[in-house]
């Protein structure tokens, strides 16, 4: 399993939110372009970076520099926020991400996601859904979690077929930023349905344990942003845990 540490961006500055609530937001005082390099030295083979003006908006934010962070860093580094169209996707593709994340897009609008996963293939995009737990459902929250769709995260996978995606990324949202676990069980759910797909999971991992669980569970990769930037948990062990 690939661990991805995470650099969440609002207005040029690395920041973590408690459950996607942008009033409470946490700055960290880190140099994005030497975070990077130095997750690179650790062992690690991607970063997930996050637009996160964009992902309020809507719209692209800070491509232009998340674009340039990525083409200057020797890992892979895959972009999120704000991705819905996709002339967004070939800009970031183009100015040196290894791949995109579409969300919100995957929930509205499907057949016109099926397309962008027919032109640019199943390895350069990854789609993220975002769960809210509601009654027992996993229903997908949209527009930087502010909405919350009547579908639930198997009614949209329906949507994209065996051989035609590849890459999710699942957050259970009630568990991003809060440290409190990840939520092994909606994971193991999905693989079960879709073993197919290279499942990223995010939110809540908080030490070496919730990695190796999530790696038992057989997910793909890992996403960390917080424990890392609080020294919870080191990254080289976390790989090391993954492997």
């Amino acid at each position: 399993m690939l661990i991805y540490p995470a650099i969440d961006v609002i207005d040029g500055r690395c920041v973590r939110l408690s459950q996607g609530r942008f009033d409470e937001a946490t700055y960290y005082d880190v140099p994005l372009a030497e975070t990077l390099a130095s997750y690179w030295e650790a062992g690690a083979k991607w970063a997930h970076l996050v637009d996160l003006d964009g992902a309020k908006a809507g719209a692209p934010r800070q491509h232009e520099l998340l674009g340039r962070l990525a083409n200057d860093a020797e890992i892979n580094v895959q972009v999120a926020g704000g991705i819905r169209m996709r002339d967004d996707i070939a800009k970031l593709l183009t100015a040196g991400a290894a791949r995109v994340v579409v969300g919100s897009r995957a929930v509205d609008a499907p057949n016109e996601v099926r397309e962008w996963l027919e032109e640019f293939g199943p390895e350069k995009i990854t789609l993220a859904f975002d769960i809210r737990m509601v009654d027992g459902s996993p229903l997908a929250a949209t527009r930087g979690w502010k909405d919350t769709s009547n579908k639930t995260l198997f009614d949209l996978l329906d949507e994209f077929p065996p051989g035609m995606l590849r890459h999710i990324l699942i957050t259970n949202i009630h568990r991003d930023g809060e440290l409190n676990g990840p939520d092994v069980s909606l994971y193991k759910a999905v693989l079960s349905a879709r073993p197919d797909l290279a499942l990223q999971a995010s939110g809540g991992v908080r030490d070496v344990n919730d990695v190796i669980a999530l790696a038992t569970a057989g997910a793909a990769g890992a996403i960390i942003g917080r424990a890392l930037y609080e020294k919870k948990i080191d990254l080289g062990e976390a790989i090391n845990a993954g492997a």
